[in-house]
């Protein structure tokens, strides 16, 4: 397993158990935003038929230069394209991909209409309103917006500490979050594109937040721990959701 976080896993056993459940003989996975390749090539070694599709050229060639599986292919490709093919799908990874996206909607459109009418589309983001991203994610982006001292002063310490501003999953150029989702509003926005959300999830609480992440990033019982912790507490507190939709219908 590529993995090493805590996190990272829990979210991979999520998708896994969801398409062990779900998926007749012979499906075809497609996962969305591949990035680096790690849930394709995770989800490969278990015998499934995945196809990575990532816009960032940078994430392909990573993703294939790590690639030992033959039932595991990667393409720079966007999710429209794929409707010219007339490819559809028994489940679509949709992982760390709706937050980083001006108009979600457009890709949910698309992964609606490339969808088996049975199928499952997993979805993971983080929580908008949990704690990295109220205490970490959200300063750090004002920061970089204003582009000041401050920022610099900011980016010096995390080189200092290790943070690289890439992630297990991508190496993509800029990984800035856009949306911010709460339980509630990730709902709304499944019912609009005539998808139900049949099952959710919690990832961790506090462990990726300065300065708790200094040590939990070298202690792994303190990731496990905290992943524990985050399924005793209410669903605002979750540092990310893990969720399964069902097409409602077909969009016209």
């Amino acid at each position: 397993m590529e993995f090493v976080r805590i996190a990272d896993i829990k979210r991979l056993n999520f998708i896994t158990d969801a398409l062990k459940s779900s998926l007749p003989a012979g499906a075809e996975v497609l996962d969305v935003g591949c990035g680096n390749g790690v849930i394709s090539r995770s989800l490969g070694e278990l015998g499934f038929k995945v196809r990575g599709i990532d816009i960032s050229q940078k994430t392909i060639e990573k993703a294939n230069s790590l690639n030992t599986f033959p039932n595991v292919r990667f393409e720079v490709r966007s999710a429209e394209q794929l409707i010219a093919d007339g490819s559809s799908y028994h489940a679509i990874i949709c992982s760390e991909v709706l937050e980083h996206l001006q108009e979600p909607g457009k890709l949910l459109i698309v992964l609606n209409q490339i969808l088996h009418k049975d199928g499952v589309l997993i979805v993971t983001v983080p929580n908008g309103r949990g704690p990295r991203e109220l205490f970490v994610t959200r300063p750090v982006i004002a920061l970089q917006k204003k582009n000041n001292w401050m920022w610099q002063m900011v980016k010096m310490i995390k080189k200092g500490f290790g943070y690289k501003g890439t992630t297990a999953q991508s190496d993509a150029d800029d990984l800035t979050h856009i949306q911010f989702f709460t339980r509630t509003t990730l709902q709304q926005l499944a019912a609009k594109y005539h998808f139900r959300i049949i099952r959710f999830g919690k990832t961790n609480f506090i462990e990726d937040v300065f300065p708790f992440s200094f040590f939990t990033k070298r202690i792994k019982f303190l990731q496990k721990l905290d992943c524990a912790v985050a399924e005793k507490l209410p669903y605002s507190c979750t540092g990310g959701f893990v969720t399964v939709w069902n097409k409602i219908n077909a969009l016209d």
